[in-house]
């Protein structure tokens, strides 16, 4: 990538990435602006940041259930080719993950300068050590980095954000799926994810319009994977 271009130029190129679908080189453009400018990131390059990584890694996430499907469920003759192809779609998370962290570790989180920028970057960091768990084992210690990261995030925003701040609700979401997916603690999860839903149900009223909308969605997919985490526990009671 020309070293010549300046940060605006960077943010627009990433923009233009974005809305081409080139999620790889957006994410090369924005990993530009954090390792080559001590300047914070502003909202807007924060979420392009943020953006890009997840479709970057999302991608690649589904491939390797995809391809996790097979291996369990179609042995064959050919299964080391799946196995061989899945190790290189998990080498690829591995450096998508560790990329994201070390930005995280050594310029993001350094870099807050508020509770909600603290609040995001841990968040990230946790989402990005779940992603890890997905596929390494327990003793490569991914699940414990997470379940800190997402602890000392919600420290911060059950104290400083308000009970409907989307971002606040994001985590609760988050730290939830980690519990019933990562963990397999779907009681935690429900309970964390009912907490945080009549928490902010109970502050509706104050909102703005754009402010009720914003909730109003994180709350929703909470809602929905409440009831599939009670639908799935019930199964498992009742054979």
């Amino acid at each position: 990538m020309p070293a010549s271009l300046d940060r605006s130029s960077l943010v627009f190129l990433a923009q233009l990435a974005e809305q081409a679908e080139r999620y790889d080189e957006m994410a090369d453009y924005m990993k530009t602006v954090v390792t080559s400018d001590a300047t914070p990131l502003d909202l807007e390059e924060r979420n392009l940041l943020a953006v890009a990584y997840k479709n970057v890694i999302g991608s690649r996430r589904a491939a390797w259930r995809v391809l996790q499907a097979i291996e369990t469920h179609r042995k064959s003759e050919r299964v080391e080719h799946v196995q061989k192809y899945r190790l290189k779609i998990e080498a690829e998370l591995q450096a998508t993950c560790d990329e994201m962290l070390e930005m995280l570790n050594k310029q993001l989180l350094p870099s807050a300068s508020s509770p909600e920028d603290s609040v995001f970057y841990l968040k990230t960091q946790g989402d990005y050590y779940r992603y890890l768990a997905e596929f390494q084992s327990k003793e490569q210690g991914a699940c414990e980095k997470a379940l800190a990261c997402y602890g000392q995030a919600t420290d911060i925003a059950t104290s400083k954000l308000h009970s409907t701040n989307p971002l606040r609700l994001g985590l609760a979401l988050n730290f939830a799926v980690f519990y019933c997916e990562i963990m397999k603690l779907p009681d935690r999860a429900c309970q964390l994810a009912k907490q945080a839903f009549d928490d902010a149900i109970a502050d509706m009223d104050s909102l703005t319009e754009e402010s009720f909308r914003d909730a109003a969605m994180i709350l929703q997919i909470i809602r929905d994977n409440l009831t599939l985490w009670t639908s799935e526990e019930d199964d498992d009671h009742h054979p």
